[in-house]
């Protein structure tokens, strides 16, 4: 459920950006879209909304909705202020890649990694596979990161916008897939210990 209402900021940023050029009117309110700067104070707005119903929904905010949230609000705020659509898009890369550093460092300098200390209290896993989930994340974090800016660098702006929504729906199914495959051999023996303790 979280996962989908992440994706709602980046639907509403493609959308708007559609509307390049157009006026709407609301009575006698009007917008007129300026492309990617309109689509970026909508990725702003709804960043803030999608955080704030996740944390009404589960009752906490989540450390990684903060820091998204502050990413997105201070490179969005300069592409604003500048007029400068390169910040708004090197944002999902300088963020992948620190999301990457920060796995990478818990893994080496932690008793526990970030995956299985979110995680922990709900699945009962073996070291190896929380190891192959960090290390999952932090590939996916890597890849995403790369080819995010290797599209905004080489392919137009509009390319970009519509790269930024089809690859997060496409990771977000890749990674979520992938991290169902390690976990699932664990879940029959969590089930049975859960079963036994039970009686």
């Amino acid at each position: 459920m979280a996962q989908i209402l992440e994706l709602v900021p980046i639907i509403l940023f493609f959308v708007a950006y559609q509307y390049d050029g157009s006026t709407i009117h609301l009575g006698t309110w009007s917008y007129y879209f300026d492309g990617i700067f309109s689509a970026t104070t909508i990725l702003i707005a709804a960043t803030a909304a999608q955080v704030a119903i996740s944390a009404a929904l589960r009752g906490r905010i989540e450390r990684r909705e903060i820091w998204i949230l502050l990413a997105v609000g201070i490179f969005g705020g300069i592409t604003l202020w500048f007029r400068d659509p390169s910040f708004i898009q090197w944002k999902p890369t300088i963020f992948n890649w620190a999301l990457a550093l920060v796995f990478l460092a818990a893994h080496f300098f932690s008793e526990k990694n970030l995956i299985e200390r979110t995680l922990g209290s709900q699945l009962d896993l073996p070291p190896d596979a929380w190891r192959k989930l960090n290390f999952l994340w932090i590939g996916n974090f890597l890849l995403v990161g790369t080819l995010n800016i290797l599209v905004a660098l080489n392919f137009s702006e509009s390319s970009w916008v519509s790269y930024k929504l089809y690859s997060a729906i496409g990771f977000t199914i890749l990674l979520a897939t992938l991290t169902v495959i390690i976990v699932s051999p664990h879940l029959p023996k969590e089930n049975k210990n859960n079963t036994t303790s039970g009686e």
